[in-house]
């Protein structure tokens, strides 16, 4: 039996629920893996959990998209990490980090939102993950039903009407899109830990 457990955290903003709603689901994802623990955190409480954000094996950020790009809290939270990660060292170096958005629009430069991430993540020195989803609805018979239906590849996106409470949006296909990210990078972070592991054994034994 395998006694070692790998910690996802999702780390995201929601402005009207929307997104907090897609985080969940891939928490969800994450979580549904054998021998993961998913860990959902707010950036309104993000200086409750600094170093718990040091200890996990890989972090999924989430935001809403707003005027092309991540919401002014998330914005916040990353540049938080300037002084409680980046400038203590490179803390959440070699973790795994992949992206979530969340948009009224179907597209909404929600791609920019996913390359503002991925370019944080990459500044700390992280292993990203794409979505790893062929496009879900790009012919006549596919369905608003499929995964990835808006045809994101770098990381996860959802639309919601912007006149309907997160009762009723995302639709369940682009929370399932979110499911099959937190899955994704939950399964990727176990084979890094995993790998890790052998190599140290490896190298006592040698």
């Amino acid at each position: 039996m395998n006694t070692h457990q790998t910690r996802i955290a999702i780390v995201y903003h929601s402005g009207y629920g929307h997104t907090a709603k897609q985080a969940q689901a891939v928490a969800r994802g994450a979580g549904s893996v054998e021998g993961v623990e998913s860990l959902l955190i707010s950036v309104d409480d993000i200086d409750q959990h600094w170093d718990t954000l040091e200890e996990v094996e890989g972090i999924i950020f989430g935001s809403p998209t707003y005027m092309g790009s991540a919401s002014a809290q998330f914005k916040g939270f990353m540049d938080a990490t300037s002084r409680n990660v980046f400038a203590k060292g490179g803390k959440w170096a070699n973790k795994v980090a992949a992206g979530f958005t969340n948009s009224a629009s179907r597209s909404g430069d929600k791609l920019a939102t996913l390359q503002q991430i991925s370019i944080f993540a990459a500044q700390h020195g992280m292993h990203w993950v794409n979505l790893g989803l062929p496009p879900g609805h790009n012919n006549s018979k596919s369905t608003e039903d499929s995964l990835n239906r808006h045809g994101f590849f770098l990381g996860a996106a959802a639309q919601s009407n912007a006149d309907e409470s997160a009762d009723v949006v995302p639709p369940l296909a682009d929370l399932r899109t979110a499911e099959h990210l937190g899955a994704r990078v939950a399964e990727v972070a176990r084979q890094l830990a995993a790998g890790r592991r052998a190599l140290a054994t490896l190298k006592q034994a040698a």
